[in-house]
């Protein structure tokens, strides 16, 4: 029998089991202990009853597991708490950036359970063969997540640049990609086109978009509200707005890389003159401290800059100084206009923001109309450079917590 033609009452006695699932396996995820049967019962308001038969089919789906119960003091077995389950389903994120390839395993828990990066410069490379890279790292990522006892339940992929809702990458400069189908061109790989539960296996997003995501639901409770900048080869933001990415009207908010810090400037890979990424682009930074020609991955290059910075090295904590003040005047532009309070630096920032930080506040306090009422906080971000393909590995799981019938529905 077709939804169309089936009687009014199973419709609704299913929309409200899946109702009754979500609200469940959400009260889970968000719980600060492990909460009882009796607990979700209180918390939800449906009864004793009816909170055990959905647990059972979110234990029977590998959804949740039960834990050991806390010692208690008293007579009476104590009640044994509910988690989300380390086993069974998982998410697969994958990045693709100007000089690395990233695949991350993330669990319904939110544990990395595989990471692997891959240092190449990616430029060179057409599209349809940087895809075919990652899908063999993806294939790898897939077999130990099998080892392991996890059922990938979806793809996100990360990329910097525009991308379309049809998952078209519009236009990356930094990769040279302009007009990429990529959908179609992994329509060969069915584990990362088919469709789950109405849903792509793959979704594709930019990467500052994904990472900022991470750093949302990364650790314990943050601020809500922030600016996450991703600062790599090119520069991109992702903008968090009350708990939820604001991704503006067509999807594509949050290219701080290509404000002109200094409108007669260079020129830029996207055309224009002055933008961000021409003086607060890690490879402007790593040129200034005269480390361009050191033929070092970018990691590495990174990672040597810090050192010398730390140092005390005059050219490299100019070039980090001079960065910072171009990234400044760009974020203190997003600050007049959104009044946000936080800033995140992400990305190879996160390596470099003890040097970056300071001339970044200082243009804040120079050009923001309240910092003299309303500081602004600068910090780096806690998941870093992983943040991408974490933040993309995440949202799979975060979308089966949110429609748990789905991921039923399959496995069932």
């Amino acid at each position: 029998m077709s939804p169309l033609t089936a009687p009014a009452g199973a419709v609704r006695q299913g929309s409200l089991r899946e109702l009754n699932l979500a609200l469940v396996l959400g009260r889970i995820a968000a719980a600060d202990r492990p909460p009882s049967r009796a607990d979700l019962a209180a918390a939800t308001g449906l009864t004793r009853a009816t909170v055990s038969a959905v647990v059972e089919d979110l234990i029977a789906g590998r959804l949740v597991t039960e834990a050991e119960p806390a010692p208690r003091a008293g007579a009476g077995r104590p009640a044994r708490g509910l988690v989300l389950a380390g086993h069974g389903a998982a998410g697969l994120g994958l990045e693709i950036n100007v000089d690395y390839l990233a695949v991350c395993v993330v669990d319904l828990a939110g544990r990395v359970r595989h990471r692997t990066v891959h240092r190449a410069d990616l430029r060179p490379v057409a599209p349809a063969d940087a895809l075919a890279r990652l899908v063999e790292l993806a294939g790898r990522a897939r077999a130990d997540a099998a080892r392991e006892d996890l059922v990938l339940a979806g793809a996100a992929l990360a990329v910097p640049g525009l991308v379309d809702a049809a998952g078209v990458v519009r236009l990356a400069p930094n990769l040279g990609w302009r007009e990429v189908p990529v959908p179609a061109l992994l329509a060969g790989h069915p584990a990362l086109t088919e469709r789950i539960d109405g849903v792509p296996a793959l979704v594709v997003d930019n990467e500052a978009n994904l990472a900022a995501l991470g750093e949302l639901h990364a650790g314990p409770p943050g601020p809500t509200s922030f600016l996450h900048i991703s600062g790599e080869v090119g520069i991109g933001a992702g903008i968090v707005l009350d708990g939820a990415l604001f991704r503006g009207t067509r999807g594509w908010s949050g290219e701080i890389g290509h404000i002109p810090v200094r409108p007669e400037g260079r020129e830029c890979r996207c055309g224009g003159r002055g933008c961000l990424e021409q003086y607060a682009g890690q490879e402007a930074i790593l040129a200034a401290a005269g480390l361009a020609g050191a033929d070092l991955p970018a990691d590495t290059a990174t990672a040597r800059l810090a050192e010398l910075a730390g140092a005390g090295d005059p050219a490299a904590l100019r070039a980090l100084h001079d960065a910072g003040s171009a990234l400044g005047v760009a974020v203190a532009s997003v600050v007049n206009l959104l009044d946000l309070d936080t800033v995140v630096l992400g990305g190879g920032y996160a390596r470099l923001a003890p040097w970056l930080r300071p001339p970044v506040l200082a243009e804040i306090s120079r050009r923001v109309l309240t910092a003299a009422w309303s500081p602004v906080t600068v910090r780096a971000a806690a998941l870093g450079a992983e943040a991408a393909a974490t933040g993309a590995a995440g949202s799979v799981v975060r979308r089966i917590v949110a429609r748990p019938s789905g991921w039923l529905a399959r496995t069932g």
